[in-house]
């Protein structure tokens, strides 16, 4: 079992899409939830589409939806996708969408979705209890 190391607001985060694997869960019906009328439009025409997508930080290539890449480009020039009324979890996954998956740390989080605080944000990403993939970055040994 690793060793957890709890982390601070220095700490930056990913969405860990291999913990999708792992846990069999469906990342594009989740991500569906997240994209816009259009983008679910667009999504129809992807279904089964796959892109490698490439963690900036540690050069690991995962094989990721095309809805991933339709939400990431199309929903970023909607301002309402971070809107205010959505829950502070689904706002951190989106900011992650709109970063390109780049790690933040929780007071990037903040800076980008304006809602609460980098506190409550570290509180609410940064359990053991891992939300939607959402993990710490560690760097390979």
């Amino acid at each position: 079992m690793a060793k957890y190391i709890k982390p601070t607001l220095d700490t930056k985060f990913h969405i860990d899409f291999s913990w999708w694997q792992k846990k069999g869960q469906n990342l594009r019906s989740y991500l569906q939830s997240h994209a816009c009328p259009p983008c679910k439009e667009l999504a129809q025409d992807s279904q089964g589409q796959i892109f490698d997508w490439v963690n900036p930080e540690t050069g690991e290539v995962f094989q990721i939806d095309m809805l991933w890449h339709i939400i990431h480009t199309h929903c970023s020039e909607d301002p309402t996708f971070l809107d205010s009324r959505i829950p502070l979890t689904s706002a951190i996954f989106r900011a992650f969408i709109l970063n390109g998956n780049i790690p933040l740390t929780s007071i990037e989080i903040h800076q980008k979705i304006s809602k609460k605080t980098p506190e409550l944000i570290l509180r609410t990403i940064g359990r053991r209890q891992v939300y939607k993939g959402i993990k710490p970055v560690t760097t390979p040994v």
